[in-house]
């Protein structure tokens, strides 16, 4: 196996695991404009679960494609001295993009979380 298929399955991940993470979103999103349409609150302790469930579930996916993606880009530019070979400035911007996202989903994350707990205790 060469090098640079190591750095494609890994990439392959960053981009699987960013387009659930789009999918994710989008799907909140249309959840959400329903919920404004039809007039109605979706924060029931079930529905609340089920966002903070799914947020952890993305929000790890993308921590470990982009830890992925940046340990095989550091040891492609840094140890075998390989990165002119296989784009790596291209790969290097979209693991720096996968952790940004990753910053950006966590207070997500964490403030469904404490609002999944709280709504579960006042069940």
């Amino acid at each position: 196996m060469n090098d640079w298929s190591f750095s494609l399955s890994s990439h392959i991940l960053l981009v699987a695991a960013a387009s659930l993470q789009c999918l994710w979103s989008l799907a909140l999103g249309a959840v959400d404009i329903y919920a404004l349409l039809v007039k109605r609150s979706f924060r029931s302790p079930r529905a609340t679960t089920i966002y903070s469930i799914g947020d952890w579930v993305t929000g790890a996916l993308t921590f470990a494609a982009a830890s992925g993606s940046a340990g095989i880009t550091i040891l492609l530019d840094d140890d075998l001295m390989l990165c002119s070979e296989n784009h790596c400035p291209s790969f290097m911007a979209a693991t720096a993009m996968a952790f940004f996202s990753w910053f950006a989903i966590a207070p997500s994350c964490l403030f469904n979380l404490m609002m999944a707990v709280y709504r579960v205790q006042r069940a």
